[in-house]
């Protein structure tokens, strides 16, 4: 998407910034309405005297005007002496007395020849009163649409995809409410954070402050728009020389914080304003494109501005080591609860011109299981189908469909991989109930599909690897489900979450992770829906 779009919402206060953006410090609110109605009544005072003269005008013109009249009959295709001669004929009607034109009898007689062309000749008079009463209307309504004020920019402003689009989930407000919202069986509704309906009065906009923390964030927090049009920030290797306003981004990566209590994160998981705030306060972390200028690369992208982290992206073994692009894929080691490394794999959905490299990605870090959380298509192309039907040899791996499980919201796959005498065991969790850029509509089947996922990591062989998951970015719906795996450990083993560091822990090994304010949201509502699920055994 490009930057010019959705912005991020308003800073501090900045007088020498103002100066340097080129911006004026906003008006009073209360003084910008007035000063616009003023205007508005103004122009409508104005618009209603210029057509009422302008009807006044054009009825005086026909009726007591014969050059009006007379320029009217040449306008309906009369010659010049013809329409003169009418015109004199209906000055002397009309300059006639009453009673030359009607009968003194009880029953008037039939209109003589010359009645009747008198009364052909009024025609034009009636199609000017007829003209002059559409004028006089288009005035009225013109003043009335005057008089309506303009529908202004949502509080949140337009300048992000992600604060301004209708989110997708709606849950019911967790309150005291008569039935149970948590029930898996009647699954509630969400509440709909529409910024444009459910800004709080007290949350004005102007309050709303994205840290200055450098050219970075401000361009990566546009990746909530389209992928492939964003521009990233500048994310140097760890150990480079940083600029300020990146030193100042690695800064609040490695060190913000936000923990939240059980209380604390029901609270805040429906204060809406607060988490966008939070979420666009938070540096994306993105990869400048001039750390992979390498020939070749930009085929093995899906989105040629989503890349890997230097410091934590997985290379590829490879006969040649110094070939850059025999050891590239779009992929990033994330680290799991605790600080544990290369836990998870986050990476892009497979393209046709990476899915043997995929391929050699699963077989050389052993990841016993896949998570897809993607259809194929969703308008274009999200990630091409990377299996088979029933078995085929990638780089010299034999991949073998074992069995196929339907369930309500997913569907799981086992595979057998054969290579050079070893077979393994590979599982493929596809989750195909999560829109690209949005959120599930129900979050139980995705609380349902990280504790299978978990349990199936936990009773791995011994030396499996990391899990893999995937969307087609490999950014936004993978950011949710490794945040939302590692979160309700953190809530099970500390009775506690910190959304805000896991986040940033995200972001340090992957730019970008969790895409969209509302991704960001519906994660806290998932962690409430958890620990509401952890509670309840204790209450009864």
């Amino acid at each position: 998407m490009s930057q010019t779009a959705l912005p991020g919402p308003p800073g501090p206060a900045d007088p020498q910034g103002e100066q340097e953006r080129g911006r004026q410090p906003s008006q009073n609110p209360l003084q910008a309405g007035h000063r616009a109605g003023m205007e508005r009544a103004w122009g409508t005072v104005v618009t209603a005297v210029y057509f009422l003269c302008l009807c006044a005008v054009a009825q005086i013109m026909a009726m007591y005007c014969p050059s009006g009249v007379w320029v009217l009959y040449m306008l309906n295709g009369y010659g010049a002496f013809p329409a003169a001669h009418k015109v004199l004929d209906i000055m002397e009607y009309l300059l006639s007395p009453l009673g030359a034109h009607t009968s003194g009898e009880e029953e008037a007689p039939l209109p003589s020849q010359g009645e009747l062309w008198r009364m052909e000749s009024l025609r034009p008079l009636l199609v000017t009163i007829f003209l002059g009463i559409v004028i006089l209307g288009i005035g009225v309504l013109y003043c009335m649409r005057s008089l309506t004020p303009d529908s202004g920019p949502a509080p949140c402003d337009d300048r992000r995809q992600s604060v301004s689009r209708q989110p997708s989930f709606t849950y019911s407000d967790w309150t005291e409410a008569q039935h149970d919202p948590f029930d898996l069986e009647s699954v509630p509704e969400t509440p709909v954070f529409d910024p444009a309906l459910d800004m709080r009065a007290e949350a004005d906009p102007a309050t709303l402050t994205l840290k200055p923390v450098g050219l970075q964030e401000r361009r990566g927090s546009n990746v909530s728009l389209t992928l492939d049009m964003c521009t990233p920030g500048c994310t140097e290797p760890y150990g480079a020389l940083l600029s300020p306003g990146e030193q100042t981004a690695q800064e609040y990566l490695q060190t913000a914080s936000h923990v939240l209590l059980l209380a604390q994160l029901r609270s805040r998981a429906l204060d809406d304003c607060a988490l966008q705030t939070e979420f666009y306060e938070t540096p994306m972390n993105f990869v400048d494109p001039k750390e992979y200028s390498f020939p070749g690369v930009v085929r093995k992208n899906r989105y040629k501005t989503i890349l890997p982290n230097t410091h934590s992206r997985v290379c590829l073994k490879a006969a040649d080591p110094d070939d850059f692009l025999s050891t590239y894929i779009n992929a990033n080691y994330i680290r799991g609860y605790g600080g544990q490394e290369k836990t998870y794999i986050a990476t892009q959905g497979p393209t046709v011109n990476t899915v043997s490299d995929f391929w050699r990605m699963v077989w050389q870090e052993r990841s016993p299981i896949i998570v897809m959380i993607t259809n194929i298509e969703e308008k274009n192309e999200k990630c091409t189908e990377y299996w088979p039907e029933d078995s085929v040899v990638q780089e010299g791996i034999l991949i073998r469909v074992e069995q196929v499980i339907q369930a309500d919201d997913y569907s799981l796959r086992i595979f057998s991989l054969q290579c050079e005498g070893e077979q393994r065991s590979l599982r493929q969790y596809w989750y195909t109930s999560w829109p690209d850029q949005k959120t599930p509509d129900k979050a139980p089947p995705l609380l349902e599909l990280v504790q299978e996922v978990e349990e199936a990591r936990q009773q791995a062989p011994p030396g499996s690897g990391p899990v893999i998951v995937h969307c087609s970015a490999g950014i936004g719906r993978t950011g949710c489900f490794i945040a939302t795996t590692l979160l309700c450990q953190q809530l099970r083993t500390e009775g506690v979450v910190d959304i805000l560091r896991t986040t940033c822990q995200l972001r340090l090994d992957r730019g970008g992770m969790i895409q969209t304010a509302e991704q960001y949201q519906f994660v806290h509502h998932v962690l409430s829906l958890y620990e509401k699920q952890l509670s309840r055994p204790s209450e009864e």
